[in-house]
């Protein structure tokens, strides 16, 4: 019998990825970085294609905020999200990237106040709530947001690019005029836990300099050298030092993985970027869903390596 052009074995079809959600409910405390009032948390189980949303408690009505890129109404020092009644959520940009980093698909997420706690100042306390909920595999294959052609914000010296790649992909160069940062580059491809060994650990950082500006704006009442690296001139005010050399960033990064997470979908393409902040990050998803051309929502599929592994293991 004569080889029939096309042709593909249903033993090559790689299968897809399910989406997920938590495998149970999980609380915590802490106090939120800008407001600076306590606030009580819980990570909650939601069913497919729920996406992640907030639940405002302490709303009697229209208490739902998508945690979407089209309801960001605010980026200054943090990514802020509302719905049509004004209803807002603070400071997300941290919980979202811990769900990202741990692959969770689908939550609700219930506050007693507006602003996400700030816990330490990285994401590795949300991560570590989401470990010890653990994760559920719903029935419902995952979608994707697959980068087809280069898109690109900023001007020349701060800018933020996706360009395709098979998987998530991030690139990033800071600079500040301080000697303890200065000109910092890390990429990280977010696969096989990458994203809780090499970002979730890196905390926010600020400047002694600017506390009394933000304050008097009434931003920053919670922040403390227990959440925030705390920099003055060439010098790190927290006793502990840092937790890695390049911490400043990689938590930049972190913001990135954050912020790209309200996309809706986990994204395949490559991103690129220098001197990048959440407006800019923002803008970036902006510009993709700006045009059909763009991007394409898909199908995820088990990654090639991973396919190969699992028909090996099989045979």
């Amino acid at each position: 019998m004569g080889e029939t052009k096309g042709f593909i074995p249903v033993s090559n079809i790689r299968p897809a990825v399910f989406q997920t959600t938590l495998g149970d409910s999980i609380s915590c405390t802490g106090v939120g970085l800008h407001s600076g009032s306590e606030v009580s948390m819980t990570l909650c189980p939601a069913p497919a294609n729920t996406g992640i949303q907030f639940r405002r408690t302490d709303v009697d009505v229209d208490d739902i905020v998508s945690a979407r890129f089209d309801s960001v109404v605010d980026t200054q020092l943090g990514t802020t999200v509302a719905n049509e009644a004004g209803v807002r959520v603070l400071t997300i940009e941290h919980l979202m990237a811990a769900f990202a980093g741990c692959g969770i698909d689908n939550a609700i997420v219930e506050l007693n106040a507006e602003e996400v706690p700030i816990m330490d100042g990285s994401a590795a306390p949300f991560v570590f709530l989401i470990e010890c909920a653990g994760s559920r595999e719903l029935g419902t294959p995952r979608r994707v947001l697959r980068i087809k052609r280069p898109v690109r914000v900023g001007d020349t010296n701060r800018y933020a690019t996706l360009t395709p790649a098979d998987e998530f992909h991030v690139d990033l160069v800071i600079d500040f005029p301080s000697a303890v940062i200065g000109r910092q580059h890390h990429e990280v491809r977010l696969v096989n836990g990458a994203f809780k060994s090499e970002l979730a650990r890196a905390r926010t950082f600020g400047f002694l300099k600017d506390v009394e500006t933000l304050q008097a704006m009434g931003l920053a009442r919670g922040g403390s050298l227990d959440n925030s690296i705390v920099v003055d001139g060439d010098m790190v005010l927290n006793d502990d030092g840092l937790r890695c050399d390049d911490e400043f960033v990689r938590h930049k990064l972190l913001d990135v993985v954050g912020d790209l997470a309200t996309a809706g979908w986990f994204i395949e393409g490559h991103f690129e970027g220098a001197l990048t902040g959440h407006a800019l990050n923002n803008e970036l998803l902006q510009a993709v869903f700006s045009d059909p051309d763009n991007y394409e929502i898909t199908e995820a599929r088990l990654p090639e390596a991973g396919f190969k592994a699992a028909a090996s293991a099989a045979q």
